[in-house]
């Protein structure tokens, strides 16, 4: 069912959670990728060979998501051409993302050497590290268009409710992945390149399997009688600039994000190891968090895009109110579940006693964390449905600014913890910048709803 059907009457909670549940899983199975790396090569390979997995994911995982705007301005713009009615242009969207996919993978293939060369120098590590690490770099460097075309068409899955079709291919790309690595690292013996190697097939494995799924989608839809490429629209200049700045905004807006944590990890280290190490505990258990509450967010991109393109105030409503009640159950639940299981969860994670001790006295500021984050999380999915990208990059930028300069003060009157007030601060900042746009995009919407769906929102 397409969005310019849905009514406000007929989106319900569980109509939205059809929609999370499969996005939640999807989102759990991402960490099984550097798992299964991690998995394979510590059993077949050498310290080093592990260090270079680890060195070599994480240059990857800041490059995809720098680039993680060809999925969150892909899901945006389709929800809302798709609100609309008109299968042609979500048809054009899909085509520009996949377009700009396309023009990104082949620069990072021709600056393979100076991002590399980069990355080494920001990452200081010892020369055996390094020198498989360039391997693993080299192999795996070959999947990114596929991987950045994977995020378009994905970010079309969403954007058109069809959450289940993206958990199929994201188990398709992990178990893909995991038996590749077996198969190149310990039964032919190819060691961290063939890590590398299995993930870009992989990759590459997983973008066809996406196009064949996205284009039967669309084919489904098509009834307007313009060609499946309707290159007009493709390439019309209007359009074309209006998502040259929405990504630009999304970009500039996650790696503030990203920014933001990078601080947080920074100042962990300026408290010792043992503080540096209960944190990065703590943040395993915000990131599991993050796994539900993202599932919501996803919801609301698509849903509030169709109502936007549908210009619907009263579906606009419906799909905010619904999926913000959805995921603030939720973030109670996983902050009670922190609260009184996060001192079992940490024992599960590490057993050096100092940072178990640390970690557990810890707990309950992670918890407060999980709490309040979800406003964040929503409000993030409302903003990205409704293409409002200048004021998710502004709202970013502020936070991290308010984060910085609050962790310093906060961080000398009272230590690590107060360091934890300001990143618990960092997130509820994100969610204030954010509520103070929602009443102007709500009036911003040109209501052209049916009158049938009045006072339906709280049925």
């Amino acid at each position: 069912m397409s969005g310019a059907e849905v009514s406000s009457a007929e989106l319900t909670r569980s109509s939205v959670f059809r929609i999370a549940w499969p996005i939640i899983l999807a989102n759990a199975a991402v960490p099984l990728l550097g798992i299964a790396d991690t998995a394979v090569i510590g059993h077949v390979g050498t310290t080093s060979a592990l260090g270079a997995i680890a060195l070599g994911a994480l240059i990857f995982s800041f490059v995809y998501w720098s680039f993680g705007f060809l999925r969150m301005g892909t899901t945006g713009f389709v929800a809302q051409a798709d609100g609309a009615g008109e299968p042609a242009e979500v048809r054009a969207v899909l085509g520009r993302a996949l377009l700009l996919a396309a023009l990104i993978g082949m620069l990072l293939l021709l600056l393979q050497w100076p991002i590399a060369r980069l990355a080494w120098a920001i990452f200081s590590a010892s020369p055996e590290v390094e020198g498989e690490a360039a391997q693993y770099f080299a192999a795996r460097i070959w999947g990114a268009p596929a991987a950045l075309g994977t995020f378009a068409l994905m970010g079309t899955l969403i954007g058109l409710g069809k959450s289940r079709q993206l958990l199929v291919l994201q188990l398709l790309l992990n178990g893909l992945n995991i038996a590749l690595d077996v198969t190149f690292a310990g039964v032919l013996g190819w060691g961290v390149r063939g890590i590398g190697l299995g993930t870009a097939v992989a990759e590459w494995v997983t973008l066809l399997a996406a196009f064949w799924t996205v284009r039967r989608t669309l084919l489904a839809q098509r009834g307007d009688g313009e060609d499946f490429w309707p290159k007009a629209r493709i390439l019309d200049r209007v359009r074309l600039a209006e998502m040259f700045k929405a990504n630009a905004d999304i970009m500039i807006r996650t790696l503030f994000l990203l920014a933001g944590f990078a601080w947080f990890t920074d100042r962990s280290a300026k408290f010792g190891d043992t503080n540096l190490a209960a944190n990065h505990v703590l943040l395993e258990l915000v990131s599991f968090a993050a796994f539900f509450l993202d599932g919501y967010a996803f919801a609301a991109e698509s849903l509030v895009g169709r109502a936007v393109g549908a210009r619907s105030r009263r579906r606009f409503d419906a799909a905010a109110l619904r999926s913000s009640e959805l995921a603030l159950l939720t973030s109670c639940a996983l902050a009670a579940a922190c609260w009184f299981g996060g001192e079992l969860a940490v024992q599960s994670l590490t057993s050096i006693v100092e940072v178990r001790r640390m970690a557990a006295s810890l707990v309950p500021l992670a918890a407060l964390y999980i709490l309040l984050s979800f406003a964040a999380f929503q409000l993030d999915g409302i903003f990205v449905g409704a293409t409002r990208t200048r004021q998710m990059r502004n709202a970013s930028v502020l936070s991290m600014c308010v984060f910085v300069g609050a962790s310093w003060p906060m961080m000398q009157r009272f230590g690590n913890r107060g360091l934890w007030f300001a990143f618990i601060g960092y997130v509820v900042v994100r969610a204030v910048s954010l509520a103070a746009y929602l009443p102007g995009l709500r009036r911003s919407i040109d209501d052209r709803s049916d009158c049938s769906e009045a006072g339906s929102l709280l049925t």
